[in-house]
């Protein structure tokens, strides 16, 4: 009875106007539990042609028969039910793939984490946005859902450097062209420029013993593409030119949009100057920090960044390799010097022979006091330098290098290799068992506050113990529980002997600032794109020139600004009136 009325109702072409919105309503709720089904959280697994023969197998079927009276072959079918069913056909699959896109939209940020896993899901979501005009909201919340989940404090700066790595990586996957990921990665690269972090983390990146996204990037070798940098875009092949999309930005061109990680961090910030200063650093800090003069590790490291950073940019890191080579030769040639070795040494010395104009600076505060038969030791050595190099000489770095102490004790022996100023203060138990932080502080030339730092390592290996306020006790004996943490507390000694990255760039940008108050005091207000351009003119030609890009030009003025060194307002900076 069913099937005959439909049947009647399709002769009468009624069928259609009666039953439609609700056969569309119920098929609609079916697609999409269906859809949600097949979708939950499984991203390995393309789904667009299961989903398709379902509603071919399924849907389809059923409808066929709501249309044909209750007959499953199709043979039969007027020209009419033939065009109705088709007509239908293409309503539901248009929905079934918007369906799907929505799902995988509010989906994506998880999709993007586990890329490359879930590549297949972004393939799929590749061909339904063909199909459908979604573009728009895969944009807005994807931005929603990077800013609530992923551009906050609760997430460390490698966190978000790697997701956005692999955003990069599944958003051109995604969308070739790169307007997807222009803009979608803006929020990212201003959160990255406001973390103190940021630069430090993508050289120590890149820098990793271990298999990482950047390290293999760096392997890749390929040249940076700075955004403002002068790449010829016209030697491309014509024959495979193709336009830019219309909702791409004219001001970046298809080579920008289109270049590789590395760049792209790069210019987050719009200058290597940075990550060149902060490889620096980190080169030395790892060339300071070994017991040996291996270099093979960091001279494959410089080799690689020479072809993506330039050799020029690098010619400082070289010099610095090469003081740890004749630094090797050198020692090698003092310890076999009979007149060094012929009067028995306290203990063995060695030293690396810094060339100080290529190092970076050194974060010197204060000027630690050696014990006297350590001072002796050392002149000793400058004296053998000195016989070697004739009208040359050395100044001693007291606070940098290694100590290798071996410490006996009632119940134990210690074989450690510390920083000098903890051999400095457990060298002065030698000569009486007690001692306070002022009398440690007048013996070393050291701030009493720094002092009371840096014993706590002792009294952390069982060495020392506070009996008063300030009053520390040699310990010759000591519990194993003390023992246990040693590794630990001697890790979290471990800092950094140079000054920052971003302490040596704010100095270097220090250039500008009488060439951008001359200009404002000359031409009273100026806008940031203009003060740039004159900087490029004027400060930034010749051999050394200091490069400064748009971006980090703005936070120097921007900092300027929180000084009330500088007023800003309407896009424009202008020099208070005295």
């Amino acid at each position: 009875m069913f099937h005959e009325t439909n049947r009647k109702l399709m002769e009468l072409e009624l069928l259609e106007r009666l039953v439609g919105n609700v056969l569309t309503s119920l098929i609609h709720i079916r697609i999409k539990e269906h859809v949600h089904q097949m979708c939950d959280k499984l991203f390995d697994v393309s789904q667009l042609n299961a989903l398709d023969n379902w509603l071919e197998t399924v849907v389809m079927s059923w409808l066929k028969r709501i249309y044909s009276g209750g007959s499953s072959k199709t043979e039969t079918l007027s020209e009419n039910i033939r065009e109705a069913i088709l007509k239908f056909k293409r309503k539901l699959s248009h929905y079934l793939y918007e369906t799907y896109t929505k799902i995988r939209i509010e989906q994506l940020f998880d999709i993007i984490i586990e890329y490359p896993d879930s590549q297949p899901a972004i393939d799929d979501l590749r061909l339904c946005l063909e199909r459908t005009d979604l573009q728009k909201a895969l944009v807005v919340n994807l931005q929603t859902a990077l800013k609530n989940r992923l551009l906050h404090a609760g997430v460390n700066t490698p966190d978000v450097l790697t997701a956005y790595i692999a955003a990069i990586k599944a958003l051109r996957q995604l969308d070739p062209t790169g307007v997807l990921l222009e803009t979608v990665s803006e929020p990212i690269k201003s959160y990255l420029r406001s973390r103190s972090d940021t630069v430090r983390c993508v050289v120590s990146g890149l820098l990793d013993d271990f298999p990482s996204d950047l390290a293999d990037e760096l392997v890749k070798g390929e040249p940076l593409q700075l955004d403002d940098g002068s790449a010829d875009e016209e030697s491309e092949d014509w024959e495979k030119w193709m336009p830019d999309p219309v909702d791409a930005d004219p001001a970046k061109s298809n080579q920008r949009r289109m270049s590789d990680i590395i760049s792209m961090l790069v210019n987050v910030y719009g200058s290597q100057d940075l990550f060149v200063n902060e490889y620096r650093s980190q080169l030395a800090d790892r060339l300071l920090s070994q017991l040996n003069y291996h270099t093979e590790r960091e001279v494959r490291h410089l080799e690689l960044l020479k072809r993506r950073f330039g050799e020029n940019q690098l010619h400082f890191c070289e010099v610095m390799l090469k003081d740890i080579y004749d630094s090797k030769r050198i020692d090698g040639l003092i310890q076999s010097n009979v007149n060094y070795t012929a009067e028995k040494s306290a203990f063995d010395t060695s030293a690396l022979i810094l060339s100080a104009q290529f190092w970076p600076p050194f974060k010197e505060e204060w000027k630690l006091q050696l014990p006297k038969f350590v001072q002796d030791q050392l002149d000793k050595y400058v004296k053998a330098y000195e016989t070697l190099k004739g009208n040359r000489t050395l100044s001693w770095k007291p606070h940098l290098g290694n100590v290798h102490l071996e410490i006996e004790l009632k119940d134990r022996k210690l074989d450690l290799n510390v920083a000098p100023i903890h051999a400095t203060i457990i060298v002065l138990f030698q000569d009486k068992n007690e001692w306070t932080i002022d009398e440690l502080s007048e013996a070393m030339h050291i701030p009493a506050t720094v002092i009371r730092r840096k014993i706590t390592f002792w009294v952390s290996q069982g060495l020392l113990k506070q009996t008063s306020t300030d009053v520390f006790h040699l310990q010759e004996e000591s519990s194993s529980k003390n023992r246990l943490i040693s590794e630990v507390i001697e890790e979290e000694e471990v800092e950094s002997a140079m000054a920052s990255a971003s302490d040596q760039r704010e100095e270097e940008l220090q250039v500008f600032w009488s060439y951008i108050v001359g200009m404002l005091t000359n031409l009273d207000s100026m806008p940031l794109e203009r003060i740039h351009q004159m900087l490029k003119m004027f400060a930034s030609q010749g051999p050394g020139a200091v490069e400064c890009g748009l971006p980090e030009l703005r936070q120097f003025l921007d900092k300027k600004v929180r000084e009330h060194q500088l007023l800003y307002s309407g896009g424009l900076y202008r020099l208070p009136k005295i």
